[in-house]
């Protein structure tokens, strides 16, 4: 139960810090995202062109819920908390950390959502999916990080400070 788990929507720096974070706790630093891709050769927006968002998001979830590691801080995709095997198995292995940011500036950070592998519905918009999904990361955060107009080395020490509580 030594592990960090970075939880957020897509843009929140959840990879970005997870690396600050990992060198400042002197642990590992795992992108769920990159593990998927090794594990099966494509790339995300691959898979969910080939599967859809559904086979997408159960490839995600048993990626995430197979992962076994210790002392590592692990950024999830943004979609992560729709597989609840995997959300239970990062409950059981470490601190979920919510990187929480206003739909507005994960507006501006992201591009093209469909090129950045972002499992949205057809004809979902972001705020749509911002929703529908800010409801899951409060569910399962152990500890809620505001982000908004941060620095990222401010980002990670706020949370080493909160994991020490």
């Amino acid at each position: 139960m030594n592990n960090v788990i970075l939880i957020g929507m897509p843009g929140s720096g959840k990879s970005t810090i997870g690396v600050v974070l990992a060198k400042r706790l002197g642990y590992r630093f795992v992108d769920s995202d990159l593990v998927i891709q090794e594990r099966t050769g494509k790339l995300l927006h691959q898979i969910i062109e080939e599967k859809g968002i559904d086979g997408f998001i159960r490839v995600e979830n048993e990626v995430n819920e197979s992962l076994d590691m210790e002392k590592t801080v692990i950024a999830t995709g943004g979609s992560a908390v729709y597989g609840k095997e995997a959300m239970v198995h990062f409950k059981s292995i470490g601190t979920i950390v919510y990187l929480r940011l206003s739909c507005e500036s994960v507006a501006d950070r992201l591009g093209d959502l469909n090129e950045r592998g972002v499992a949205v519905r057809q004809g979902q918009t972001l705020e749509d999916l911002y929703e529908e999904r800010v409801p899951l990361y409060q569910r399962y955060a152990d500890i809620v990080i505001d982000c908004e107009d941060k620095m990222i080395k401010d980002i990670a020490a706020e949370i080493e400070g909160a994991l020490k509580k």
